[in-house]
């Protein structure tokens, strides 16, 4: 007999201690994957301010270049050398911009450990970027010095900076694009140590089923079994006294033996099938601060205070009295603290005519509470999609019929009233007096050429026939030098390798419209009086950037403009992108202008 209570008592303790080292276990799991996601987190901080500045550095290289060139056009020397100190603090911010992605920052905490492909990069761009430096700071040498110098004395230098200007950018878009590669694979990295450490963590709660609760709750079973043989055979042996005796000292020992394990592992009680307590365990006692009890203390009063869960306790227990239950339940305790538990009703016949209930529950609050709290996140998370997307949704209607509205009204009041004119004026037209006659037709001709440039304005408004016919650096040529016209604003086309290739139709549509929409923001908001439109490409991506000399702005204020027509703007301009697979740059700064850049693949998957 005591051999039999010291080997369940070393069973229990055996299952404890696998227990606490499982826990253990999925503990130091957790740690490690929030020390890697934190490691991540800042090596992703630094990965976005390295991107961010060379995104700056290729603004404030063909700033270099639109200042230079106007340095060439400009002839008042007082105008010169404002252009000439632009041009030195351009050049500074460029120097510095380059010294931080090549060596580091302590202050903008960046480091400086870089990839091979990384240094072979500043290694390749290092003559262009040394050539662009020289010539810029001769050209602020040569205006310092006299700024009444004929233009052809900078025709060198500018020759200089175009000359290396393309291979410089070419590159930083290729270091741009290795920069952010090298972060897409550190986050692929961090997803597989995640999967493992999840894999992991499902793996040690496969294992505590297997060798903890599986084995608990057999032993749990055979024990009881053992006890309703130990009082059958009692039973059997009724004219032996002695003998039953010693069996039910037996039964009695390991009831007592298991109800103390049970107490020590689990929370264990014994219940009435109207509810009403037989027996509570230590944890359970210690759990819901409940000391005392009599024989009319109803199970569902220890678990909670509050008369709904109490009720729901009492129903839960009679519905399930004869086949058993397990599952989740919300209790609370006299401090009214909320706890979950995961409990199990198993039906117990310690006797012929008598029916117990043993309560076999684990706490699971904390894993509940972050159950409840991942729910609420996601449900927060669709809501806050479904609004966004049902905002974009409403200024896409909005724009549409605006544009319907203002096409109307464009026909209505120009094109309708001209052909009404020419109605009336072919009606009145007499060729018995040729004279006026002749007038009349004259007249009837210059109106008929209104009509026709009124046709081509709004056509050239819903689809300019150059984008189709030609294709997108055509129709972005025919755009600026139409808004220029329109604006009297110095709106500049470049094209500086010579892009011809045709696109597909949705892709040169999206190209026009994001171009288009950037241009008019410059002439809207930014209070600009030169927008140059550059189109340049490699083999793999063409790039078209509008740089404003406007007053600029803040991007974080602007996107935060849910409402705003800016905001909603930039929305539009960033959905089209996403949808031809491309990326879209936004650098700007209060008072510094504006650069917006469009990069486009050319070999699409």
């Amino acid at each position: 007999m005591a051999s039999r209570s010291s080997l369940d008592q070393h069973t229990f303790i055996k299952l404890r201690r696998l227990y606490i080292l499982a826990l253990t276990a999925i503990a130091l799991s957790v740690l490690i994957s929030q020390l890697f996601i934190g490691k991540f987190l800042e090596e992703q901080e630094g990965d976005s301010k390295l991107i961010n500045i060379s995104g700056r550095q290729r603004m404030l290289s063909q700033k270099l270049t639109k200042e230079s060139l106007l340095l060439f056009e400009t002839k008042d020397p007082g105008e010169r050398e404002k252009l000439a100190q632009s041009l030195d603090k351009s050049l500074q911010r460029w120097t510095t911009s380059h010294k931080i992605l090549q060596q580091g920052s302590d202050s903008l905490n960046i480091i400086s450990e870089q990839s091979d492909e990384i240094r072979q990069k500043f290694t390749e761009i290092s003559p262009y970027y040394k050539s662009i430096q020289e010539a810029a700071q001769i050209l602020v040498l040569k205006i310092e010095e006299n700024p009444e110098r004929p233009s052809e004395d900078f025709s060198a230098e500018i020759a200089q900076i175009k000359e290396n200007e393309v291979s410089f950018l070419e590159i930083m878009d290729a270091m741009v694009n290795q920069y952010d590669e090298e972060a897409h694979k550190r986050v692929e990295r961090l997803q597989h140590w995640e999967l493992f450490l999840t894999i992991f963590t499902l793996s040690i709660l496969l294992l505590e089923f297997f060798f903890i609760f599986l084995p608990a709750a057999k032993g749990v079973k055979n024990n009881i079994k053992n006890l309703i043989h130990a009082e059958s055979q009692a039973v059997k042996m009724a004219r032996n006294a002695d003998e039953i005796s010693e069996a039910r000292e037996k039964s009695v020992k390991e009831l007592r033996a298991l109800g103390q394990a049970m107490d020590q592992i689990l929370l264990f009680a014994r219940i009435t099938p109207n509810g009403d307590i037989l027996h509570i365990g230590e944890r359970f006692s210690k759990l819901f601060q409940f000391k005392k009890f009599n024989l009319e203390t109803k199970f569902s009063e220890v678990l909670s205070p509050k008369e709904n869960e109490q009720l729901n306790i009492e129903k839960l227990i009679s519905a399930h009295k004869r086949n058993g239950w397990q599952g989740e339940v919300k209790a609370t305790t006299k401090n009214k603290k909320d706890i979950w538990l995961e409990l199990s009703i198993v039906p117990f016949q310690p006797e012929k005519e008598r029916t117990e209930l043993i309560i076999i529950g684990v706490e699971i609050t904390k894993n509940k509470e972050a159950q409840l709290k991942i729910e609420e996140l996601t449900r927060k998370s669709y809501e806050e999609k479904m609004r966004q997307q049902s905002l974009i949704s409403k200024k896409i209607i909005e724009n549409q019929e605006n544009e319907q509205n203002r096409i109307a009204k464009d026909i209505h009041d120009g094109i309708g009233q001209m052909l009404t004119g020419l109605k009336y004026n072919l009606e009145s037209v007499d060729f018995r007096y040729p004279e006026k006659a002749e007038e009349k037709i004259e007249s009837l001709k210059e109106l008929s050429t209104k009509i026709i440039q009124g046709v081509r304005a709004a056509t050239f408004n819903l689809t300019p026939p150059e984008l189709t016919d030609h294709g997108i650096v055509p129709a972005l040529q025919k755009l600026t030098e139409e808004l220029s016209k329109l604006t009297g604003k110095e709106i500049i086309l470049f094209n500086k390798t010579g892009f011809s290739q045709r696109l597909g139709n949705i892709s040169e549509i999206n190209l026009y419209r994001i171009t288009q929409e950037a241009v008019n923001n410059a002439i809207k908001y930014a209070g600009s009086t030169h927008i140059i439109v550059s189109v340049s490409h490699s083999k793999e991506i063409l790039s078209i950037s509008i740089e404003d000399n406007g007053k600029g702005f803040d991007p974080e204020k602007i996107a935060q403009e849910k409402n705003g027509s800016r905001g909603m703007g930039l929305t539009f301009m960033k959905e089209r992108v996403k949808f031809i697979n491309g990326r879209l740059f936004i650098n700007s700064a209060p008072t510094e202008g504006t650069r917006v850049t469009l990069n486009f693949p050319l070999k699409q998957d």
